[in-house]
């Protein structure tokens, strides 16, 4: 079984859906995603996931369900420094340093930043919906495994975003989902490819191929977009 996991297009946050280039890498994807046998399509609630999906789905002639959950990370923590709650994703340099356990998939949540909001709720909430989503097709977790009576031959779309991405390919691969928020990134409109795999009959993990993949804006000739990478999207938006 494959597992797409496709970040939103470059965003207009202030409108709830996507940019004009946006659009233009949406379009792209859809080329590229309708070459494949897809399955099943499952779509963020958010305006930018759905607009993102739309030529998608337009193309194949398919329809999407829409999972509450798929919704970007909702979790906040609680930050001294500028006084409110912040998403629980964006370190400076030195953090992971200073708080070594967030390294670790088994103690990350016991950090004192992450304990300052409710990210153990969010997330518990969100990796056993994932789990249930599975269930569907016959895949039960167990430990770091799944269980399945036949591992499908099938391909499942998700729509989301990019923390929430990250969370998900790190509930896969046993990883803490602060190692992957902090070192790695999803570009906007980017492929991201988990596949089954069965070396014990009736037994299969996940396994990351590739991440964040954008060759379809390469063969359309449309740049990979700055937003959500640190500075350049910060002095992108300060020229605006």
């Amino acid at each position: 079984m494959k597992i797409l996991i496709i970040r939103h297009a470059e965003p207009d946050y202030k409108n709830n859906t996507i940019t004009e280039k946006g659009w233009r890498e949406a379009n792209l994807l859809a080329k590229r995603l309708a070459k494949l046998p897809l399955g099943d399509i499952y779509v963020s609630p958010l305006g930018r996931a759905q607009d993102t999906a739309a030529p998608t789905l337009e193309l194949t002639g398919k329809s999407a369900t829409t999972l509450d959950w798929l919704h970007e990370f909702r979790a906040r923590v609680w930050s001294e420094e500028r006084g409110k709650p912040v998403v629980p994703w964006n370190f400076r340099p030195r953090f992971f340093q200073e708080h070594p356990e967030l390294m670790n998939k088994d103690e990350w949540l016991t950090n004192e930043f992450m304990q300052s909001g409710n990210v153990r709720e969010v997330y518990e909430e969100t990796v056993a919906e994932l789990d249930r989503l599975l269930e569907r097709y016959g895949y039960v977790r167990d430990g770091y495994v799944y269980k399945c009576e036949k591992n499908l031959d099938t391909t499942i779309v998700l729509f989301c975003h990019l923390a929430m991405g990250l969370l998900l390919v790190s509930h896969f691969t046993a990883v803490a989902p602060s190692v992957l928020w902090r070192s790695f990134f999803l570009p906007t409109s980017s492929v991201t490819e988990i596949v089954t795999e069965e070396f014990v009959p009736g037994e299969v993990f996940f396994r990351c191929r590739y991440l964040g993949d954008t060759s379809h804006l390469y063969a359309g000739d449309e740049p990979i977009s700055p937003m959500g990478i640190g500075v350049e999207f910060y002095e992108q938006k300060k020229k605006k």
